[in-house]
C-alpha cells in the first residue's frame, strides 16, 4: 500500500517535517533504503547513514533531526513508531471466510462464517473457531479447542484437546499447545505416567514462536496471560503461569509449576527450575540459570561469558581448587581470631586483684 508522510504522521500521532505528499510504500533499513522506503534511526551508531540514506522518510528523535536531508517523522521512541508504521504499511492479508475442500471438520465443530480453515487441517469434535480466525494448512484442533476472534495459526500448528486461545493470537508453524505435561511417578524401576487433566489457556494478543511447546496442566491449567510473547524453540512446562506482557527469547525453558509475573523478560536460553515464584518486572539476561525464586524487580544474571580457551582452562582448573582454598581461608581466619583474642585474655587476667 502507499500512504503519504502527512497521513502516516496523523495516524501515528507524531509530528513530521518535510514534504507532506511524499509517498511511503514499505519499510527498510537506513543503509539499504530506496525510493518509497520508510526507515528509522534508533541506534546512534547508525547516525552516519542518515546523511546518505535514499529513504523517502526517516523516523528520528527530535534531538537527531538537525541537518537531516530527508523528510522526517519525529518520535521519542523511533523503534516503537517504526513498528507501528510497519504494521500500517505491511498489513496482514484480510481473512476470507471458508473451509478448504481437503480440510476435515467434525460436524459438531463450530466455525464462524468469516473464519478460514486451510487445506489438510483437522477440527475435532466440539472445536470452536471465532470470527476472522485464520487456520493455515495442516493445523490440528483437538476436541473442545476454542480460538478467539482475529487469531492466526500460520501453519502446522497443533492445539491439543481443551486448549483455549484468546483473541488476536499469533501462533507460528510447528507450535504445539496443550500436549500432555511431563509428569511421572516412580514404581520401582518403572515410570508411571500421571494423567494430565488441566488445559493450556492463552490470553488475548499472545504470540507463540515456531516449534515452541506449551504443556497442559496436571490438575490445574497452564496459563499465558494477555500479551505474552514467546520466541521460537521455547518449552513451557505443565502448570506454569506466565503473567501479562512477559516476553521470552528463543530456547528458554520453564520447568513445571513455576509462576512468572507481569512485564518480565527472559533472554535467550534462560533455564528456570520448577516450583519457583518470579515477581513482576524481573529480567534475566541470556543463559541465566534460575534455581531460586526472585520476587523483587530487577535484572539478574548468571553464566560465564566466552573467553580465550587458555583462560577458560586455567579458570576451570582454579575452580576445582575452590573448595580446598575455602577450607584454608577458614583455617587462617580461625588462627588469626585466636591470635587476636589471646592478648586480651592475658591483660584481663593481669588486672584481676
Amino acid at each position: 500500500m502507499s500512504i503519504s508522510l502527512a497521513e502516516l504522521a496523523t495516524r501515528l500521532g507524531v509530528p513530521w517535517r518535510g514534504a507532506a505528499e511524499v509517498a511511503l510504500t514499505h519499510v527498510a533499513q537506513l543503509d539499504q533504503a530506496e525510493s518509497g522506503s520508510l526507515s528509522f534511526l534508533g541506534d546512534p551508531a547508525y547516525r552516519p547513514y542518515l546523511a546518505t540514506t535514499r529513504a523517502a522518510a526517516v523516523i528520528v528523535k527530535p534531538s537527531d533531526a538537525a541537518g537531516a536531508p530527508v523528510p522526517l517523522l519525529l518520535s521519542e521512541n523511533p523503534y516503537l513508531t517504526f513498528a507501528q508504521a510497519a504494521q500500517l504499511l505491511h498489513p496482514e492479508p484480510e481473512v476470507v471466510g471458508g473451509i478448504h475442500p481437503s480440510a476435515v471438520v467434525d460436524p459438531s465443530a463450530q466455525v464462524d462464517p468469516s473464519a478460514w480453515i486451510g487445506p489438510l487441517s483437522v477440527l475435532e469434535a466440539g472445536a470452536s473457531v471465532g470470527p476472522r480466525v485464520f487456520v493455515g494448512p495442516s493445523c490440528i484442533l483437538g476436541a473442545g479447542v476454542s480460538i478467539g476472534a482475529d487469531s492466526r495459526l500460520v501453519a502446522r500448528v497443533t492445539l491439543c484437546a481443551g486448549t483455549q486461545i484468546g483473541e488476536r493470537a499469533l501462533i507460528h508453524p510447528g507450535a504445539v499447545i496443550g500436549r500432555a505435561g511431563f509428569g511421572f511417578a516412580k514404581d520401582g524401576e518403572r515410570w508411571v505416567r500421571i494423567p494430565q487433566l488441566g488445559r493450556a489457556v492463552l490470553g488475548d494478543d499472545v504470540e507463540v514462536g515456531a516449534n515452541t511447546t506449551v504443556d497442559r496442566g496436571a490438575m490445574r491449567d497452564t496459563v499465558l496471560g494477555h500479551g505474552v510473547k514467546l520466541d521460537n524453540l521455547i518449552q513451557i512446562g505443565h502448570n506454569v503461569v506466565v503473567g501479562e506482557h512477559t516476553a521470552m527469547a528463543a530456547k528458554t525453558g520453564i520447568s513445571g509449576s513455576t509462576q512468572i509475573g507481569r512485564y518480565c523478560t527472559l533472554a535467550g536460553a534462560v533455564g528456570v527450575v520448577g516450583h519457583l515464584e518470579i515477581g513482576d518486572n524481573v529480567h534475566f539476561t541470556g543463559m541465566t540459570m534460575v534455581t531460586r525464586s526472585f520476587k523483587e524487580p530487577g535484572v539478574y544474571s548468571s553464566g560465564i561469558p566466552a573467553m580465550p580457551s587458555a583462560d577458560w582452562r586455567r579458570n576451570v582448573a582454579r575452580l576445582k581448587q575452590l573448595d580446598t582454598l575455602t577450607r584454608r581461608v577458614k583455617q587462617l581466619e580461625t588462627l588469626l581470631a585466636n591470635m587476636n583474642a589471646t592478648p586480651e585474655r592475658e591483660e584481663s587476667e593481669w588486672m584481676e586483684p
